[in-house]
This record gives structure tokens, sequence and C-alpha cells, in this order.
């Protein structure tokens, strides 16, 4: 049986896993990776840690779908509302921008449930706190290193992480790697930001008329969301929820400060949006230095195959652009080169 490793428990890689196992003819073992302690990567979820039912999207808020992918990605879209992963965007959002024939869709369970379902739906093993750091070759296979354990091999491996990080893996990779190819994944860039979570005791009233709003007069913040009315859904018995997404260039000049410093200066901007919301019960404040792609790598069908035999390829938002349908379009392409391949 073909063991293959997916690299990166985000969209993409989730995806890959629940896409090799769709795969009936082909028999894959598939073990998926991520160097963090749960799933989701930029469609992170997390909960209030005294009242887990209260959640907070830290990364993607909303799924938008053109009309050109709502019948590329049909199926994709009808499997996630059939299950109620997915359902209509109908709370108000002001700022936002919708062009014709696009829709909006929110996750009831929170963006990372999107993920989860993936997952297990793969039937995949998935391992967190799995950092890898080297990929050799040994004996026709890819011998994978990881900070703390031992190294283990592989038939296959599909790298979904973000691109500077595939450039800073170390062992026979880095020589694997052509020229070409080298220089179109250092052309890639993304945007970097930061993400606040706010938790609120029960009976908090944040008196607005929109669950999100963009915000384009201040320097530090670029959107809010009280993130159980965004996704039409009422905790009053446990308390709302607020989530604070920064600006571009904010999130650049402060991206080597303290988590402590930024979640200070965002506080101190949140008082001119919002004045006199009361102290929250928990927060949470996430770094995205990689939040989304601005450059992605030139004339790309999806993915990138550094290596045939063994194999090894590399896809993600990277390789298209920063969106569900990029992903899913980059998963696509990804089994493709497999199936081609191997």
């Amino acid at each position: 049986m073909t063991r293959v490793l997916v690299v990166g428990a985000g969209l993409t890689g989730s995806l890959c896993a629940a896409l090799l196992r769709r795969e009936p003819a082909c028999p894959w073992h598939v073990t998926v990776w991520d160097k963090v302690g749960d799933s989701g990567g930029r469609m992170t979820t997390v909960s209030n840690p005294h009242k887990p039912q209260c959640l907070v999207d830290l990364g993607a808020q909303y799924i938008t779908c053109t009309s050109d992918y709502a019948k590329r990605h049909q199926s994709f879209y009808d499997e996630l509302l059939a299950h109620g992963v997915l359902k209509p965007l109908t709370s108000p959002i002001e700022g936002m921008v919708i062009r014709d024939g696009e829709q909006n869709f929110v996750a009831p369970q929170g963006v990372s449930s999107i993920v989860k379902h993936y997952l297990k739906e793969s039937g995949a093993e998935i391992y967190f706190r799995h950092c890898v750091t080297q990929i050799n070759l040994r004996n026709g296979k890819w011998e994978v290193c990881k900070e703390t354990g031992l190294p283990e091999q592989f038939d296959v491996v599909v790298l979904t992480i973000p691109v500077p990080q595939i450039l800073q893996l170390q062992g026979d990779i880095a020589n694997l790697i052509s020229e070409c190819q080298r220089q179109q994944l250092e052309s890639v860039s993304y945007s970097s930001r930061y993400a606040l979570g706010l938790f609120y005791e029960t009976g908090t009233k944040i008196d607005v008329p929109w669950a999100g709003q963009y915000i384009t007069s201040n320097p530090c913040i670029r959107f809010i969301s009280i993130d159980n009315k965004k996704r039409n859904i009422e905790l009053s018995e446990i308390g709302p929820s607020l989530l604070i997404h920064t600006t571009v260039p904010f999130g650049v000049t402060y991206l080597d400060h303290s988590i402590e410093h930024v979640q200070e200066l965002i506080f101190q901007q949140l008082e001119n949006i919002l004045p006199g919301l009361p102290q929250p019960v928990a927060t949470k404040c996430q770094k995205w230095t990689y939040s989304q792609v601005t450059n992605a790598v030139a004339n790309s069908p999806g993915q990138m195959t550094l290596h045939l035999k063994p194999f090894l390829v590399c896809g993600g938002d990277g390789f298209t652009q920063s969106s569900f349908d990029g992903c899913i379009t980059s998963a696509l392409c990804v089994l493709e080169a497999l199936k081609a391949h191997v």
C-alpha cells in the first residue's frame, strides 16, 4: 500500500486527504501532519475556554463563491450544504461588496468545521505538533524528519504549507528544487495581519445594526465581526464573541512585536470604534505571518511537482489564490498529478 504524507492540516491538505480516499482504485494509506495543536490552518476557529459553545473564527470569516466556481465546484458546495457544514450568509456585513452572481456562505460550527469535515471523511491518521524539518531520499522513499521523534518513511509527500516554509526545509529536498522552480517559489508573497478574538460575559450586549463591518478609516482595524451574529446563532445564554482583523500595514509594521503589545494597541483602537465595551473574559490573539497570497506562482497549474520517483508535490493557495475555490482547485490538481505519476 502506498504511504502518503500530507504536510499541513489546513483546507488544501484536508481536501487532498479526502480526495485520495475517494480513489478506490488506488490503495493509499494517508497520514496528515501539522505543526500546531489542531486542524484548520488559516481556517482556524477557537472557543471560549470557559464556554466551549462560544466560538470565534480567527482566519477566514465567510466563503465567497462566484458564478463560475459555483458550476465547476458545485459538488463540493452541495456536499457541505447537505451536511450543514455551510449555510448561506444572511446577516448584514457593512462594507461588503457583492458582485453579480456571487454567493456568500458561513459555517454554523465555525469555519474550521470545513477542514474537520474533510479530515473525517479522509479516514487519514492525523498527528498534531509534528513540525517537518528535513526531507531526504532513502532507498527510493522519502525519509521525513520532524522536530521531535524519529524520522518516518513515505512513498509520496504532499506539501500544503505556505511556500516560504517549503523553502526553509532542509535535507535533500533543498537540492532537488531546480533553479527555475526556486525562482518561482521565491516570487510568492503573502500579506500579514493579526486577528484578535474576544469573549464576553453572558448578557453582554453589543448594540450595533451589523454582524460584521469593514473599517476604512482606521490605521489598525480593517474588519470586525460579532461572530455568533455573523453565523445567525443566538447565544444569549453564553455571551457573544467579537473578532477583529487588523489592516495589512499594521500587521507588517508590528510583525515582530509581542502579542501582548499588539493586543493592547488593538484594544486602544477598538475603543474608538466601539466605545464602552466591557472587559472580555478571555482573549485569543493570532499572528498571521502568511495571511493571504498577494503574488502566487505564475502560470502554475495549481501544484508544483518537485520529484517524480518517489513523488513529491507542493500545493495550496500559493499556487492558485487565497480562497476556498483556490484551495479546491489546487487539491484537484495535486490529485491529478498523483494519479498520473504514481
